[in-house]
């Protein structure tokens, strides 16, 4: 009986190791996507400094106000998995 005990123990170890590995690797990628979106910030910061008129200036504005939303998002990622790795 006592066996089986262990068994069970083993085996919803293992589930949990898994997703111990999985959050593990997100928050790496997460971290690297955040590498990313600091670059494209800052050249959306330059380009945001440049004189730029019409059509260049509403895609500048639109790529300012994405890469903004898209670092949220990402903060927002890397909060919740802080969260699942008990941190």
């Amino acid at each position: 009986m006592p066996e089986k005990r262990v068994a069970k123990k083993a085996a919803a170890a293992k589930p949990k190791n898994d997703m111990q590995k999985d959050v593990a690797k997100l928050r790496s990628l997460a971290h690297d996507l955040s590498n990313s979106l600091e670059a494209i910030i800052q050249a959306s910061y330059l380009l945001g400094q440049a004189r730029l008129e019409g059509e260049s200036k509403r895609w500048a504005e639109l790529l300012q106000s994405s890469s903004e939303e898209a670092a949220k998002i990402n903060r927002e990622i890397r909060k919740r998995l802080r969260a699942m790795s008990g941190e």
